[in-house]
């Protein structure tokens, strides 16, 4: 006898997004999350157009509309040698930390009637007639779970139960230069409907407008370019803004909130995807999407709705395990390579010193080819034949 019929580890995005689909789809679900939720996490907390659409298809958009985002109708790009590139979005955006976001999915996937256990490290998945037996720590005491199934949502840094963590890159070799993330909320800024990118030697730093006249300052940094090794995340945004004069002038006044800065090492943005090991793995768990898409919280969003929809006809007995594991390893494949290749592509670029200038000038003498990068970079509204 099964306990529940689908257990998610990671209450991030795409878990929280899963478990309110699997909820409503009348299944019961249970929800592992093994830190303190919510919490602040690195992340440019640029929710696109859409990333806006897979929230309304989740049926969350009239919450997350009661959170007061921020408009965010342009793009800008800003080098550090003066240049400045902007383009008007296809549809305006939103600006939401996901301190707001991840508990509002959250609280959405509890009211559905999924359950959440916080403070519950996933020490083990053994497969066990047909299902899984799903231990966790929870304190000091050991609880086992009997489940149906099992879909990983640990993120971009989590790791299988038993393993160590991800720390690969697409050729299964040890990345040598990572990246550090590093985010903190400000506010004592001046700023239109915009999000902007900073570009600089060794890294870029984000700024976007988020909820209550706040904004997200979010960078990516190579590690050995900062050879001074700040000891704060402070210290690491300060040497990012020595780099660009523009975004020292930017950020001359801006007073950071306490509480709000958080950093991740290492980033490594071309691990080899993995969306099924022993069970699905969604999100960046599956797939590490490139920053400078900008999509990557959509991309997220809609590998769980997909991976839902096929769990919900894997659990009521239309389609094998086989058949779920070809239809979502087929949607990665089909919709999810193209932005991710664009994705890698643009950071080689940006990570190139002499490109940011060739780029400037194409962009300027070809009319519309800054739209033209950004739609390659985003998700395209294309179905999947799930027969």
């Amino acid at each position: 006898m099964y306990a529940y019929d689908a257990a998610i580890i990671g209450a991030g995005i795409a878990g929280s997004a899963l478990a309110k689909s699997l909820a409503d789809s009348g299944w019961n679900t249970i929800l592992f999350e093994s830190k303190k939720f919510p919490r602040h996490k690195v992340c440019g907390e640029f929710l696109s157009p859409e990333a806006k659409n897979m929230l309304d298809s989740l049926g969350v958009n009239e919450h997350i509309q009661s959170l007061r985002p921020s408009l965010i109708e342009r793009s800008r790009l800003i080098f550090s040698h003066g240049d400045v590139l902007e383009a008007p979005l296809a549809s305006h955006a939103l600006g939401l930390s996901r301190y707001a976001l991840d508990d509002a999915l959250l609280t959405s996937a509890q009211l559905a009637g999924a359950h959440v256990q916080t403070g519950s490290v996933v020490t083990a998945v053994t497969p066990c007639n047909g299902g899984f037996i799903v231990e966790t720590k929870q304190g000091k005491e050991t609880v086992p779970y009997k489940v149906r199934t099992v879909i990983a949502a640990w993120g971009s840094n989590g790791r299988m139960p038993g393993t160590a963590s991800y720390c690969t890159d697409s050729n299964s070799r040890k990345v040598k230069n990572p990246y550090v993330g590093v985010k903190s909320h400000v506010v004592g800024i001046t700023m239109d409907a915009a999000v902007e990118l900073y570009f600089f030697e060794g890294g870029y730093l984000g700024i976007s407008p988020v909820e209550d006249g706040k904004f997200n300052v979010s960078a990516l940094l190579r590690q050995k370019a900062f050879q001074d090794k700040p000891k704060s995340i402070q210290g690491w945004l300060d040497a990012a803004c020595s780099r660009n004069p523009q975004l020292l002038d930017k950020l001359s006044n801006a007073v950071p909130i306490t509480g709000t800065q958080v950093a991740v090492a290492p980033v490594h943005i071309s691990r080899k995807p993995l969306v099924w090991d022993l069970y699905p793995q969604v999100g960046d768990a599956g797939l590490m999407i490139p920053p400078l898409c900008g999509d990557g919280m959509s991309m997220a969003l809609r590998s769980a709705l997909v991976c839902a929809a096929l769990a919900d006809r894997y659990l009521s007995g239309q389609i094998t395990l086989d058949h779920w594991r070809h239809h979502y390893e087929q949607f990665i494949n089909q919709q999810l390579k193209g932005p991710r290749q664009w994705g890698r592509l643009l950071q080689w670029m940006i990570d190139t010193p002499a490109l940011p200038r060739m780029l400037v000038p194409c962009v300027r003498f070809t009319p519309g080819l800054m739209q033209r990068l950004v739609k390659a970079t985003r998700l395209k509204d294309m179905p999947i034949d799930f027969r």
